[in-house]
């Protein structure tokens, strides 16, 4: 059997509006995040949705509260669903950080993690819900290196394309996972 994920990002921060990198640091919605997180909750609830895995950093968190407040659809926090950690450069201009990122697939950020470190920690996830919620559909609130991670280990794509390809930000993009294996 499989699983059907469902992936969003998490919605519009200030940090995004100011174009900074946030990293590993909470980050808060924008006014206008949280009226998209809305949004996301009124697009995603009565679909079938089993359960929300969201990243534990604060403005995923903030997204899928928002998003399914009063709802009965049980929301799980999981720290293998960070964006990457940055570590020096958690919090600096997004123009920094774009220059840096294909240096950093296989060798860390100073004082973070690489992108590899990201897919690892996704790939755990994956098998934990590959072994959990066979035959169910899930939404998944994180990042961008979570949806390259998701690209790389579901869609065969290569990691080394992604981090410098433009992110194109859509309602959500779906992903099956095969049961009874590692992706």
């Amino acid at each position: 059997m499989t699983v059907e994920i469902i992936f969003e990002t998490h919605s519009l921060t200030e940090d995004n509006e100011r174009g900074i990198a946030t990293g590993w640091l909470p980050g808060r919605l924008s006014e206008e995040g949280r009226r998209l997180a809305a949004e996301l909750g009124a697009r995603r609830r009565g679909t079938g949705i089993h359960a929300v895995f969201v990243s534990d950093l604060h403005r995923a968190v903030q997204t899928a509260q928002i998003a399914f407040d009063g709802t009965r659809i049980p929301v799980h926090r999981d720290p293998r669903l960070r964006e990457c950690d940055y570590g020096r450069l958690n919090g600096c201009a997004v123009s920094v950080l774009a220059a840096e990122r294909a240096r950093h697939i296989d060798r860390p950020f100073p004082g973070g993690q690489s992108y590899r470190d990201v897919l690892a920690a996704t790939e755990e996830f994956l098998h934990d819900l590959a072994t959990d919620h066979d035959g169910r559909t899930v939404l998944v609130i994180a990042h961008s290196a979570n949806k390259w991670a998701l690209d790389c280990l579901l869609a065969g794509a290569a990691l080394e394309e992604l981090v410098d390809a433009p992110f194109g930000w859509r309602e959500g993009w779906r992903y099956t996972l095969p049961t009874g294996g590692r992706p």
